[in-house]
């Protein structure tokens, strides 16, 4: 774990991105940056998205609204708020200023659910090349981290991404089939996915990505 120069662009952020490092803060109150770059990391196969039938008829119900690149700023202020189970957050004031200059650059990429048009959960990443770098999400209701989940799965699988990192491998990742794989193995990966062209935009309308996540829901399981 290394710490930052004095001064961090987002054009400096994106080189480590395609080398495998990230930032994280020690707390939410704390200036200093560092770069990660773990031995071990979590990546989720597109291919082998685990959906559970009980979330695939939540998703479909139409129960949520979800959009994308609609509230960058809000989701990832939620993603670095004090919630219940994290009081703590890596997210400082400065993570906030450079991933919003990131989504500016059209690197930067939120999901975000919304429930009586109130935002309710969501999530947000970097996409370079066809790799999706995911970095936190955030639930202010049920499941509505997962649907955000399931609609950046459908939507990656769409614009013809590759990768799908998830930097550290959880429970909660675990059970739609997150994996962990060793540094050289994540690397080899990214390097393959930063030199391709995908398409974030690749869902321009709700019937494309409907189709997309039905293609994940013909594989649901309990």
């Amino acid at each position: 774990m290394r710490g930052f120069p004095p001064i961090l662009t987002a054009e400096r952020l994106l080189q480590a991105y395609s080398v495998g490092m990230f930032p994280m803060a020690e707390g939410r109150d704390r200036p200093t940056l560092y770069w990660l770059d773990p031995e071990r990391r979590g990546v989720l196969p597109l291919d082998g998205f685990h959906l559970p039938r009980r979330l695939c008829r939540t998703v479909l119900s139409g129960a949520c609204t979800v959009t994308a690149d609609r509230d960058f700023a809000g989701v990832i202020a939620a993603c670095a708020a004090p919630a219940p189970g994290r009081e703590e957050s890596w997210i400082n004031p400065e993570i906030e200023r450079l991933f919003n200059a990131l989504h500016e650059r059209g690197h930067g990429h939120s999901v975000e659910v919304l429930q009586g048009g109130v935002l309710a959960g969501g999530l947000y990443g970097v996409a370079l090349g066809r790799a999706f770098f995911g970095e936190s999400m955030f639930s202010r209701a049920r499941d509505a981290s997962k649907v955000a989940l399931v609609h950046l799965v459908a939507r990656l699988r769409l614009g013809g991404f590759t990768l799908l990192d998830t930097q550290f491998l959880t429970g909660h990742l675990s059970q739609f089939g997150a994996i962990e794989i060793p540094r050289a193995r994540y690397r080899r990966l990214l390097a393959e996915a930063v030199a391709g062209t995908a398409d974030w935009r690749a869902a321009p309308d709700g019937a494309a990505l409907r189709s997309a996540i039905m293609g994940l829901a013909s594989h649901a399981a309990s």
